[in-house]
């Protein structure tokens, strides 16, 4: 059973097929998936689910907190299950992967107080962006 399956059996989440399904497909490691993507995947699994039920499902996981919604390219909204380990992301700027990295320091120690303008910071989200090693190399 995934870490997502687990955390929402854990909270009592009712796991109908369908959103296991959905939660299945967004099982493992750098997996950043668009809700079409998601909806795709899980029709293989389960023929008759729906885009409304995939949008549905993914809107209640990140409303529970259990999947974080990122936007790292200013389109399609990407869907990410590593919401309870703090991360930033790197992303390829030619094929569009996407990494969960986990840098040492504090990004928030990083921004002089100077540059707070008195903002109380709550959260900081930081993409690094380059070229992965496939599309160096091609």
């Amino acid at each position: 059973m995934s870490d997502l399956l687990e955390r929402l059996r854990g909270r009592g989440w009712r796991m109908t097929a369908q959103r296991r399904v959905v939660a299945e497909v967004l099982d493992g490691d750098h997996v950043h998936l668009t809700a079409d993507e998601v909806h795709a995947r899980a029709v293989e699994r389960l023929p008759e689910i729906s885009r409304a039920t995939v949008y549905n499902t993914l809107g209640e996981l990140v409303t529970l907190g259990e999947v974080l919604e990122v936007s790292t390219d200013r389109r399609a909204k990407r869907y990410d299950p590593n919401a309870h380990r703090p991360h930033h992301h790197l992303v390829c700027a030619r094929c569009g992967a996407i990494r969960d990295v986990h840098p040492t320091g504090d990004p928030l120690g990083d921004l002089p107080a100077t540059e707070r303008f008195g903002f109380t910071i709550s959260d900081v989200e930081v993409t690094y962006r380059g070229v992965c090693p496939n599309c160096a190399s091609a």
